[in-house]
This record gives structure tokens, C-alpha cells and sequence, in this order.
């Protein structure tokens, strides 16, 4: 069975080790691409910091395929800033940022997290502020031939969008009100799993949404093999549906070998495979 290329999410692996030399080790590893949350302290960083870092990916010789926007204070419980009244133009801003590293390195789909609910403002309100930063960064990112990704996230009680349906609705609102067509779907299979939604389900209802696929097994968010979840059945349906995207490694390590789950043979340009090991 064939599976798609796997991308290393440099901002949950590696992190015993400064972020900057993770696309190299993720390069040492066998892997050919990366992708990152938002690598820095800011939403706009100063033009040298962002220099550093699309040379440490560039010379490391990786491919990145994915980048989120600026999502706050992630490690305090920050799940995004686009829904902020607050941090209209402070998003607007970073939109410039992401397009400019992504059009820099060929990077073609960014993960937009819709933020927490804020108890001093209506919901409403902060529904159409996130539509309306979501039309402007798809228009700001179709102009590099992008996608902006809508991820329904676990562990953020206050995070609205926990079911896929939540987030397909979201795309089809900015579609629909802002003639704004380059949304999709992010399908972290964790998420989904932990969340209750019908992974399998969701995979064939939602198959043409689908802009990007991340694995985590569930329970834990450790390694392939390491839970419950069907992983395997999941990438083999997803490819059948016609999926031939990156799959995005984003799963906390348990084991020194975090990748010793993975089949192949990188020398040989094997496609690397998923097989069920016993937790250790």
C-alpha cells in the first residue's frame, strides 16, 4: 500500500533542540519537508528574524509546506488571534508576513486557528471579525497560489470550531459572503478522534474540502502505534478518495526513535509506510 509523503512538524518534534536547526535535523532524519506553527515571539517580526529563519530552511535543503499564522500565546492557552476585534490590523499585518515567507520558500498552505471565545464579546461579533480576516488572508494568500487552512482543535474548551462541520461551515460562510474560494479543510485525525467526530465519515463527506491531512495517534498524541487509532485504514481511504497531499507528522514523542514506526527505505526513495507497532 502506497502512502503519501510524510512533512515533520518542526514545532512539536525536536524540542530539545533550538527551532532554527530542526529543519535540518528533520533533513538528517530522511524527511524532505517540514512544516511549522508560527515560529516566532511576534505576529511581526523584524525583517532579520524572518531572513534566519527561511535560511535555515532553505539551507537545510527542506521542503515547507506548512505555516500557521500568528496564534497568540499558544503554551497560555491562545488559539488564534482572527476572531480578536481587538487584533484586526495586528492580523492583517501578519497576513503580509506569512505571504512573504511563503512566497519566498514556495509554500502553499497556511493554517489560520480561529481563536478562543472572549466572555466580553458577543459571539456574533467575533464570528464575522474571523470571516472577514479569513476572506482577507485567503485573497492575500491565492495571490501566491495558497491555501488558508480551518483546523478543528482539541484540548481548548473555549476554541469554537471542534467538529469538522464546524469548520466546513466556516468555509463555505467566507465563500459564500466574500466570494473568497481558497479555504479548506484541515483534517488533523487526533482532533477529529478526540473531538468525537466519525474520522471515516468526515474523510468521505468531506473529500473535496480537504486541504490538508496531520496524524497523531489517539489517545496520548504519541507516535503511529501508539494508540488506538485506525491510522493506517484512515491514509489508505484518504488516498483512495484521492488525496495525494503531505501527511503532517504532529505528535509528541515518547521513544528516542520517534520515527522508528515508519517503514522504508530513504535510500532506495521508498514512499514511507505506516505499521502498527506495540507500545513500549
Amino acid at each position: 500500500m502506497q502512502h503519501n509523503s510524510y512533512t515533520v512538524n518542526c514545532s512539536i518534534l525536536f524540542t530539545d533542540i533550538p527551532l532554527l536547526e530542526r529543519p535540518q535535523l528533520a533533513k538528517d532524519a530522511g524527511f524532505d519537508a517540514v512544516e511549522f506553527w508560527w515560529p516566532f515571539d511576534s505576529p511581526v517580526p523584524a525583517d532579520s528574524d524572518v531572513a534566519t529563519f527561511i535560511a535555515a530552511v532553505r539551507d537545510a535543503g527542506v521542503q515547507l509546506t506548512g505555516l500557521n499564522f500568528a496564534a497568540g500565546n499558544m503554551p497560555a492557552g491562545d488559539r488564534g488571534i482572527l476572531s480578536d476585534p481587538a487584533q484586526v490590523q495586528v492580523f492583517r499585518d501578519n497576513i503580509d508576513v506569512v505571504v512573504g515567507i511563503g512566497g519566498a520558500l514556495g509554500t502553499k498552505a497556511f493554517n489560520a486557528l480561529y481563536g478562543n471565545r472572549i466572555d466580553e464579546i458577543d459571539p456574533i461579533e467575533q464570528d464575522r471579525v474571523a470571516i472577514e480576516n479569513l476572506a482577507a488572508a485567503g485573497t492575500a494568500t491565492a495571490r501566491i497560489g495558497a491555501v488558508v487552512l480551518i483546523e478543528p482543535v482539541s484540548g481548548a474548551p473555549r476554541y469554537p470550531l471542534k467538529h469538522a462541520a464546524g469548520a466546513v461551515a466556516t468555509i463555505r460562510r467566507v465563500a459564500r459572503e466574500h466570494d473568497v474560494h481558497n479555504l479548506r479543510l484541515l483534517a488533523d485525525l487526533y482532533h477529529l478522534d478526540v473531538n468525537g467526530d466519525d474520522v471515516k465519515a468526515v474523510l468521505d463527506e468531506y473529500r473535496d474540502l480537504i486541504g490538508h491531512v496531520q496524524i497523531a495517534d489517539s489517545p496520548g498524541r504519541g507516535e503511529p502505534g501508539t494508540g488506538n487509532l485506525d491510522l493506517d485504514s484512515h491514509l489508505k481511504q484518504l488516498a483512495d478518495n484521492g488525496y495525494d497531499g503531505y501527511i503532517g507528522l504532529e505528535y509528541k514523542a515518547t521513544r528516542p526513535d520517534t520515527f522508528s514506526w515508519i517503514q522504508s527505505d530513504r535510500s532506495a526513495g521508498a514512499t514511507p509506510g505506516l505499521a502498527r507497532t506495540t507500545t513500549t
